[in-house]
């Protein structure tokens, strides 16, 4: 795990005007500049700045396409509480857990469990064969609890106050 670093990093200077076009983007990633520029009153050229300011400071972390699962077989979400024999072992099961293409969120947590993932399956079967064959052979993991997803009702980006 990486070592903990007591400096007080200040967050970001950001301004209505990044507010504003960060709105406007995670709403629609691939919004055109000049259509941000026009709903900002700014030049497309300053909408560039912004974004790639705001880039550079790590306030934005990239665009992607999201693919549904569902329309490329995988049927099946859960999410898995995991426990660990001991807490030293977190950075060997994480880098273990980053060969498996189906987990696509893992999470250090507090409570009950020490890691909590996200994992996608073509089926219960697979699933199945997913957390005996895979995640239970990994060394330090003892145990996991399983819920599965029965929809996905709403997911989002988080908002930015304007």
């Amino acid at each position: 795990m990486a070592e903990y670093n007591n400096s007080s990093e200040a967050l970001p200077q950001i301004d209505a005007l990044d507010k504003k076009i960060l709105s406007l983007i995670t709403q629609n990633a691939r919004i055109p500049f000049l259509e941000v520029a026009r709903a900002c009153n700014v030049s497309g050229a300053a909408i560039h700045q912004r974004v790639q300011r705001l880039i550079n400071l790590g306030v934005i972390k990239g665009s992607e396409f999201i693919i549904n699962p569902n329309k490329v077989g995988y049927m099946t979400c859960a999410y898995m509480g995991i426990f660990l024999k001991s807490a030293s072992l977190f950075d060997e099961v994480v880098a273990a857990m980053k060969a498996i293409p189906q987990i696509v969120e893992c999470h250090y947590t507090t409570g009950k469990y020490a890691i909590f993932i996200k994992i996608y399956a073509h089926s219960n079967e697979h699933m199945k064969y997913i957390l005996h064959d895979k995640l239970q052979a990994i060394p330090g993991i003892s145990s996991t609890e399983t819920i599965i997803s029965l929809e996905e009702s709403f997911k989002r980006q988080i908002p930015v106050d304007e």
